[in-house]
């Protein structure tokens, strides 16, 4: 009985003296509270668009949750990419999380497209690419990618030749 007893003052004291010990918090991360309903998307509810300008020609983007726009919130996004599509050098203005769902999404780094540096991506393959890396992909196959991170999103092509809005 008695550590029964010591265990109730061990709790009244937490609760007196930080609250914040029994009680929950709101998430400090404003990113973890947007979110207001929940989202549950089948692959056939998935509506796909082609995607901005600066990405090259052929692939189409469906964005499955938040604002790629806003600062400082979460935001997926699908990327649906044709057979043998390449992305050249670029990087990224925060960091970059992928879950490969389909296809093989080759992935390499460096300032240089060079297909014998890249390394296959299968399907639930996990890709982490930090702010600021350069990297360069390609595709074998119908590929779609899951891309999430903190927004405002955004992609710089290392060589501005390569950026398609310039073409």
């Amino acid at each position: 009985m008695k550590r029964y007893q010591l265990a109730a003052l061990v709790l009244v004291v937490a609760w007196l003296f930080c609250p914040a010990l029994i009680h929950a918090q709101e998430p400090s991360n404003p990113a973890a509270a947007v979110l207001k309903t929940h989202i549950m998307l089948t692959p056939e509810e998935i509506k796909w668009e082609d995607c901005p300008p600066v990405l090259p020609a052929g692939a189409k983007c469906a964005v499955t949750e938040g604002d790629i726009k806003a600062a400082n919130v979460l935001f997926a996004h699908q990327v649906k990419l044709p057979d043998n599509y390449r992305i050249p050098p670029h990087f990224h203005p925060a960091d970059e999380h992928l879950v490969v769902i389909s296809g093989v999404f080759n992935m390499g780094h460096g300032d240089k497209f060079d297909i014998k540096a890249s390394r296959p991506m299968t399907p639930g393959s996990f890709i982490v690419m930090p702010k600021g890396a350069h990297h360069f992909a390609w595709t074998k196959g119908e590929t779609i990618i899951q891309v999430y991170a903190i927004g405002p999103w955004g992609l710089t092509y290392v060589n501005s030749k390569d950026d398609p809005r310039t073409k």
